[in-house]
């Protein structure tokens, strides 16, 4: 399955663009989850929520619909990683309250950390049986054999980044694909043109099959681009023989 969504639901500037004028703000993640079948969550990187927030989640969300998390940056970008177990063991007893509707939680590194294997294999063995991690390194010594063994070991994924300023080898270290589309290079911006896209659709299907699971998340939210990109996405992997999950038309969208 390609979960195909977006990295975030809460933009102010989607609304006449993707949420109607007067739909209220507390019923978004309603509107989104009926068009989408999974979203990345953004915020509980930089403020982690309470249980009963992740549960709300959870009970407003339709049955099939996974919520991907990014780990509280205390973690990441604070800690670096050192003494992992409290921050691991508060974030995952919150997010575990979604249930079976969560999905992969993902460990964005700061872009000025050189890498640090024994960290990051200490970090991994905190997780919970059956979580899964993608991991998104932002310095290039991150990109190294021992640290792919790391992730294999554990069943982690390489998050495959997609930057104009920053080149994510395409590696596959898991069963299971994560990929973040950060910002195109087609008109408007930060919009994805359709080759853009298609070249993507391809290389997913060379490293992972059709038949992989793989998460696709759009961070291009200006002008509603990641949406509007979201659905050409899984169209040109639809068209390709891949399995996306839902989307809206892209007649429900207009980008200025």
């Amino acid at each position: 399955m390609l979960y195909v969504g977006t990295s975030g639901w809460q933009y102010r500037h989607w609304r006449g663009t993707f949420y109607p004028q007067k739909l209220a703000q507390a019923r978004w993640l309603d509107h989104y989850a009926e068009r989408f079948r999974t979203v990345e969550v953004n915020n509980t990187f930089y403020h982690l929520p309470e249980a009963s927030t992740f549960e709300a989640w959870r009970e407003r969300a339709p049955d099939d619909f996974v919520l991907a998390v990014k780990m509280s940056r205390f973690l990441t970008h604070l800690k670096r990683l050192r003494d992992p177990k409290e921050p691991v063991q508060r974030f995952m007893s919150r997010a575990e309250k979604l249930g079976r509707k969560l999905g992969p939680v993902l460990l964005q590194m700061p872009p000025q950390m050189e890498a640090e294997p024994e960290r990051l294999a200490a970090t991994l063995e905190l997780m919970p049986p059956g979580v899964r991690v993608a991991a998104e390194f932002r310095h290039p010594s991150w990109f190294s054999d021992q640290v792919f063994e790391i992730l294999s070991e554990h069943g982690a994924a390489l998050c495959l980044a997609d930057s104009p300023r920053r080149k994510t080898p395409f590696v596959r270290t898991a069963a299971w694909g994560f990929v973040r589309f950060h910002e195109g290079r087609a008109s408007p911006h930060p919009c994805y043109g359709e080759r853009a896209l298609e070249s993507w659709v391809e290389r997913l299907e060379g490293l992972f099959g059709k038949r992989a699971d793989v998460f696709a998340y759009f961070n291009n939210d200006g002008r509603a681009c990641a949406i509007r990109d979201a659905i050409v996405f899984a169209r040109l992997a639809a068209k390709a023989g891949l399995n996306p999950t839902r989307v809206p038309e892209l007649a429900d969208i207009s980008v200025s």
